[in-house]
């Protein structure tokens, strides 16, 4: 049957699932708040850029990111009373092994050498020096020249250099040693079960003590000229001057420069400069004043009239003269290296009727 419409409010309308409008607006809302989360979602994800460029062809230029330095402070250093150190100085000096050496080395001798000296620099006594150089040398340390070139032994010892003829029984019993000490030394790279030594090998003789065959000066007494000393000599019979019995230092520094007192060398060599006085270490008289052989150069030697004599060689200028007395402390000599030198400086020894040559170190004062 056909209803007839009535008049009044109209009906509300439902939706097909028959929910009313206000589920609609919800889900309206809903989508919305999608949509506005994957828009955030996205601008977090995409890179800081100008929206202007979106859709551009170039893509966006990569950002990099720039990190600021940060300084980290550290706590300020207070060690406690009870912190204790050790300090160590610094070594000025190239530690060189302990290690002995077992072979001869080549030295050439410089301006200011000695024998002494550098025998001292190789730790060696100065007699190993001359021995191991004897052929330039003749046992005398006088004749040492720059430019020489020296043989140094490894230890102290004979440096030998062996001869046709020469068996390890002769040559050890001449140098007093035992024939094992030659034959078992590293350095001689012997074979010990049959030790055949070629002629001009150097060999080393440990411990090994040879001879002193140095030229060396005469003593020359006072008295009348002729005395037999092979030297040119004058009258001194008639000289007054004695000696006061003790001795003052002969030049004005008192120091050695090289040579000291020793088997091989019987005299001091003092500290002196080309051109400085030298004196006469004790009142007395002049035996001998110039030029002389033996390497001494330009020498004066006075005899004191009590039993000793002085000796004052490698002067630049002698102040005396032949049979002049002289009184201690009278200059008669300038300070040089005349004869076999390596340096300027004064060669001094000191003499006894009784005992010889003497260390000079027992009378100066």
């Amino acid at each position: 049957m056909n209803r007839k419409p009535t008049f009044g409010r109209a009906p509300e309308k439902k939706d097909q699932n028959g929910g009313s409008g206000w589920l609609s607006k919800v889900s309206w809302g809903v989508a919305f708040l999608m949509v506005l989360l994957m828009v955030y979602v996205l601008l977090r994800r995409t890179p800081i850029a100008s929206f202007a460029q979106i859709g551009t062809e170039s893509a966006p230029a990569a950002v990099v990111p720039t990190f600021e330095p940060v300084k980290a402070s550290l706590p300020e250093y207070k060690p406690g009373d009870s912190l204790h150190t050790l300090a160590r100085q610094a070594e000025g000096h190239t530690v060189i092994s302990d290690r002995p050496r077992q072979n001869a080395v080549r030295y050439t001798v410089e301006k200011g050498d000695s024998v002494f000296s550098i025998a001292k620099d190789y730790n060696l006594k100065p007699e190993s020096v001359l021995w191991a150089n004897y052929d330039v040398l003749k046992d005398d340390p006088q004749l040492l020249e720059v430019g020489l070139t020296l043989n140094i032994p490894p230890v102290d010892g004979v440096y030998y250099k062996w001869r046709d003829g020469d068996s390890v029984q002769g040559v050890a019993g001449k140098y007093q040693v035992d024939p094992e000490s030659i034959i078992s030394y590293p350095g001689n790279h012997l074979d010990m079960s049959d030790p055949k030594i070629s002629k001009d090998t150097f060999v080393m003789i440990p411990g090994g003590k040879g001879e002193f065959r140095q030229w060396v000066v005469p003593t020359i007494p006072r008295g009348p000229a002729g005395v037999s000393t092979g030297f040119d000599t004058c009258d001194t019979s008639n000289s007054t001057a004695y000696g006061t019995g003790s001795f003052v230092w002969p030049a004005p520094v008192h120091q050695l420069s090289g040579n000291d007192y020793w088997g091989g060398h019987l005299g001091i060599d003092i500290a002196a400069g080309t051109g400085q006085y030298i004196y006469a270490s004790d009142s007395g008289v002049v035996v001998y004043a110039g030029a002389i052989g033996g390497g001494y150069g330009l020498m004066v030697m006075i005899d004191h009239g009590n039993g000793y004599q002085t000796l004052y060689a490698h002067n630049s200028q002698v102040n005396v003269r032949c049979g002049q007395g002289v009184s201690q402390g009278q200059v008669i000599a300038l300070a040089g290296s005349t004869g076999n030198s390596t340096g300027p400086h004064l060669h001094f020894e000191l003499r006894s009727d009784t005992y010889g040559r003497v260390s000079p170190w027992d009378f100066l004062k």
